[in-house]
């Protein structure tokens, strides 16, 4: 049978989902490069054969060296992750190994400076951007550019450390609070393996004026979707399409949405605008998640592309509403077995289904008016929730029970989650009212100390 290594460190989907799936095509190893989850082990630890924790400070080309060599001791076919901060590690390991790999253009999907150049060199539709590394540069951008701006980090992921600039009396505390969130992001395990010392690697962006007329003929979605996809042996094949519920301010993702309910012609443009914005990039082999901002009048930008899959439970959702597993398929992919890719681009499901972030606020962003305690268990889940709708807590995100709700921290993105549902509805507009309803009525429904 053939060996799967995969190196674990924090992001992705669920252990529970991914582990079952990647063990079907071979033996699952696990190189733990950070300590594993405790959450729901009884489901992903009997998928792995094997498990060796490997904790340590090194990075660069020493920390491909290790890898490399447990993965020559081991014997690996094929090596993989699901997380952002470990996809250009896993892509330097594959390569020294000779074995199918995200390859050398994974860099210009990782560092976000290097993707907006690559796309701007290529015409892809983008915001205006300029790199920041000093107080003073983000003063000259925002001269430079038109506000409002939103300040990032290049390497960062979960909308953690984004800032939202609108006058120039905003440079100095936004130069100060990004250093705080990107502190607390690496405290909560949020850092790219492989390059050192990318915490101050920032890049400053124009708000694109988004839009969802002449898009969707329905209300109630965000101005923004992704396209989930597999890049194989260089060749992009886009998979879906997930709509999404409005961002939360200034810019925290709470619900993805399956299958997408614009126009099918609607759904073709946005797939190649993404087949333009994922080809330019140079990318071998590896899952896509490529953002893209709709505008007015048609108009739409790519916003980012992760080279990896999404996190969350959007693999999932692929399977639930379109019956295609993307994880067993980039494995076959990588062991250089033959897969079965979707002509075009898939757009009408058997089902609907979401991954649900709730965050202390409401679907419209204001703030809870308390602090209750998480007891999700508590919640009359069927006064919230249409007849045929199914929410299940993901494990792997739970808050504890019991635990205190914070404040929402609008620069915490990720970092605000309460918990993480899988939400499943017999149609798409079911999903999305109950969707929007959970947000509104969670605070409400969690019972009174």
């Amino acid at each position: 049978m053939k060996k799967i290594l995969y190196l674990y460190v924090k992001g992705g989907a669920p252990l529970e989902h991914v582990f079952p799936r990647i063990a079907g095509c071979g033996e699952l190893h696990v190189l733990a490069l950070t300590p594993l989850p405790t959450a729901a082990q009884d489901e992903w630890r009997p998928s792995c054969t094997n498990i060796v924790d490997l904790h340590t400070d090194a990075r660069g080309a020493t920390l491909v060296d290790l890898v490399v060599e447990h993965a020559r001791e081991l014997g690996a076919d094929a090596v993989i992750t699901m997380s952002e901060f470990a996809v250009l590690l896993v892509a330097h390991v594959a390569e020294r190994l000779g074995l199918p790999g995200g390859g050398p253009g994974l860099i210009n999907a990782r560092d976000k400076r290097l993707m907006r150049e690559t796309w701007d060199r290529a015409g892809v539709p983008i915001p205006r951007f300029r790199r920041v590394d000093s107080e003073a540069d983000l003063a000259a951008a925002m001269t430079e550019l038109t506000p409002p701006l939103l300040l990032k980090p290049a390497w960062g992921a979960g909308s953690v450390a984004q800032l939202v600039l609108r006058t120039p009396e905003d440079v100095a505390p936004a130069w100060r609070q990004v250093a705080e969130a990107l502190a607390l992001g690496s405290d909560a395990g949020m850092n790219e393996l492989y390059a050192p010392d990318t915490d101050r690697d920032l890049l400053v962006e124009e708000i694109l004026s988004g839009s969802t007329e002449g898009w969707y003929t329905e209300p109630g979605y965000g101005d923004y979707v992704s396209v989930e996809g597999i890049v194989a042996d260089g060749v992009y094949h886009p998979l879906c399409i997930t709509s999404k519920l409005p961002t939360i301010p200034p810019f925290t993702e709470v619900a993805s949405t399956m299958p997408s309910t614009l126009p099918e012609p609607v759904q073709r443009q946005i797939e190649e605008i993404s087949r333009r914005a994922v080809d330019a990039l140079g990318l071998h082999t590896c899952g896509t998640h490529t953002e893209l901002k709709l505008g007015p009048d048609g108009w739409a930008a790519v916003i980012e592309t992760g080279a990896r899959f999404a996190g969350l439970m959007v693999v999932k959702q692929i399977e639930e509403v379109f019956g295609i597993d993307p994880i067993a398929m980039l494995v076959r992919q990588l062991l250089g077995e033959p897969v079965d890719y979707p002509q075009a681009m898939l757009v009408r499901g058997k089902r609907a289904a979401a991954s649900l972030a709730t965050i202390p606020a409401n679907a419209k962003g204001t703030p809870w008016r308390g602090t209750p305690r998480w007891r999700p268990s508590a919640v009359n889940w069927s006064e919230l929730l249409s007849e045929g709708t199914t929410a299940d807590q993901v494990k792997a995100f739970a808050v504890p029970e019991g635990s205190p709700v914070p404040r929402y921290d609008p620069s915490g993105g990720s970092r605000n989650w309460l918990g993480v549902f899988l939400v499943t509805a017999n149609d798409a507009e079911t999903l999305r009212q109950d969707c929007t309803a959970i947000l509104d009525g969670l605070e409400a429904a969690l019972p009174a100390e």
